[in-house]
């Protein structure tokens, strides 16, 4: 069994817009050189072009990244427009692409990148540019995918990712919350909690999964949004009680659940962000939670 493919590029951290979604991508992999995972192989995705964006965004909005016109539009999503923002974005959600497709050949893969459920079709919102989980279901589909879970465990509702997937058959969506920014109405095939006490975490997200096991086709790839934001010290999101040992047992849970329904997981790294209880080298040891439950997943 080979290393398991996650996806990384330096243009995913080529923004001039400098905070930690556009940064922390960076501080993980230098972490992996100072500690490595024997059973991980970095690789450089190819970064998406503008004909495969407009496939599921608005090809003006898509120009106006790409060329900073309209600005307001350019910068909808929350961030000082530049002309490498371009490139970040094409990478970062190339990597959600390719990781989703590198699933579905060898069960588990992951991109490094961040950033994706709250971009709508056209314009940006809450730090997202474009909606990588999306695209990944459009590119996933196209390879024969017939069913597709996204399992949203960030600190916010998926609310993009929502507008653009909910009329898709094929699409099914998993959203566990602890602040209602960016929150939808569920449908038939979507469930959306917003959990507001820290011990009733864990049994949401598996009383969830679980309900999947009655209602949902087997499905052919999950998309994880593995978001590290509800931890209790992060300033954007983090709720009281959610500890690091919770969000280490939320992964194991997450990639057991696949591995024992032999669902390929495709893995992103959401939310995440510093804050009085939480320092740069803290939310590395956070994100690498997910790193670590992948790998356990796929060498048991």
């Amino acid at each position: 069994m080979g290393a398991i493919r996650i996806f990384y590029s330096p243009d995913y951290v080529s923004s001039g817009h400098a905070f930690e979604t556009t940064r922390k991508s960076k501080w993980i992999v230098e972490s992996l050189r100072r500690e490595p995972m024997a059973e991980i192989e970095l690789l450089a995705p190819d970064p998406l072009t503008e004909s495969q964006l407009c496939e599921v965004h608005d090809p003006s909005y898509v120009t106006a990244i790409r060329t900073g016109e309209a600005r307001a539009l350019a910068e909808s999503q929350g961030f000082s427009w530049d002309p490498s923002l371009w490139s970040m974005v094409c990478a970062s959600n190339g990597g959600a692409v390719a990781a989703a497709l590198a699933a579905v050949a060898d069960g588990v893969a992951g991109s490094l990148s961040s950033g994706l459920h709250h971009a709508r079709r056209g314009h940006g919102a809450g730090f997202c540019t474009f909606n990588g989980l999306a695209l990944a279901v459009h590119a996933a589909r196209a390879a024969g995918a017939r069913s597709i879970l996204i399992l949203d465990l960030d600190a916010h509702c998926g609310g993009g990712t929502h507008s653009l997937v909910a009329k898709d058959p094929s699409v099914w969506q998993l959203d566990v919350a602890v602040s209602p920014f960016d929150s939808y109405a569920a449908t038939e095939r979507t469930t959306l909690d917003l959990v507001r006490d820290a011990s009733r975490y864990l049994p949401t997200v598996e009383l969830r999964l679980q309900g999947l096991e009655v209602g949902a086709p087997r499905f052919d790839l999950c998309l994880y949004n593995a978001g590290m934001d509800p931890f209790e010290g992060c300033d954007i999101g983090g709720l009281r009680g959610i500890n690091r040992a919770i969000l280490g047992e939320r992964e194991r849970l997450v990639f057991d659940w696949c591995r024992r329904r032999r669902i390929p997981i495709a893995f992103v790294l959401a939310g995440g962000y510093l804050g009085a209880g939480i320092d740069q080298s803290g939310l590395v040891v956070l994100h690498r939670l997910t790193l670590s439950a992948a790998v356990r997943a796929r060498t048991s």
